[in-house]
């Protein structure tokens, strides 16, 4: 069954962005690209052709526009994308999952947040969220960055948010959450993280974690209040 599983979530990671082109119309200030799992980042032009497997990343002062188009035949019109300073963003995150890929992915992120936290408790793992943060370098060695580079990827995930890339951006956000438990700590993060869920509509899913977020305590009167009337209003 678990074999069956992971061939189902392998197939569909493979179909990441089918029919769709995203390309770099325009950038300004420090703009890179990473290939794959790669390391290495590359300066980024105008109109630069940007696949799947491809990694975008703005700097400190840096700013890029992406444009989505569909190729498929009567796809949607193109759509554009404004990337602000300091973003990571993964080109695969720019679509739209069906709800049965949305909760195969979700089901998946959930294994692999459970058995990695087993394995950090029977190894006790020093400081496992960093070891854990560089997955996608293939095992390279660890980096001072890893934190900045936790931030971006959120600040990345808030991209997906604003522009309706809902499903994607609620698997990233357990993904970052998992690679990065600091992130879980801000109440807004939190918040992003259901609200996405829920405009994905899954309404289990972000029931549970609006739950998780006022177990959490330390919230604000209104923060609480916010909390509770999402639940409500789910439950209704």
């Amino acid at each position: 069954m678990k074999t069956m599983l992971l061939c189902m979530l392998l197939g569909t990671c493979l179909a990441a962005a089918r029919g769709e082109t995203i390309v770099l119309q325009r950038l300004q200030g420090e703009v890179s690209v990473r290939h794959g799992v790669m390391e290495e980042w590359r300066d980024a032009r105008a109109g630069d052709v940007l696949k799947p497997d491809d990694t975008i990343k703005t700097g400190k002062h840096g700013m890029a526009v992406i444009v989505a188009r569909d190729d498929e035949p009567g796809g949607s019109s193109a759509k554009r994308i404004a990337l602000p300073a300091e973003v990571m963003v993964d080109m695969s995150d720019i679509r739209t999952l069906s709800p049965e890929e949305l909760m195969l992915k979700l089901t998946m992120e959930k294994v692999r947040a459970s058995s990695y936290q087993w394995k950090s408790d029977e190894l006790h793992i020093p400081n496992a969220t960093v070891v854990h943060g560089a997955d996608r370098s293939g095992g390279a060695a660890l980096r001072q960055d890893n934190a900045q580079t936790g931030i971006f990827e959120w600040n990345g995930a808030r991209v997906l948010f604003d522009n309706g890339f809902y499903s994607t951006c609620a698997l990233k956000s357990q993904d970052l959450f998992r690679r990065f438990p600091e992130l879980k700590t801000a109440f807004e993060n939190r918040w992003l993280a259901a609200q996405a869920l829920e405009k994905a509509s899954l309404r289990g899913e972000a029931l549970e974690e609006y739950g998780a977020i006022l177990a959490s305590g330390n919230l604000t009167a209104s923060q609480e209040t916010l909390v509770r009337g999402s639940m409500q209003r789910l439950r209704q």
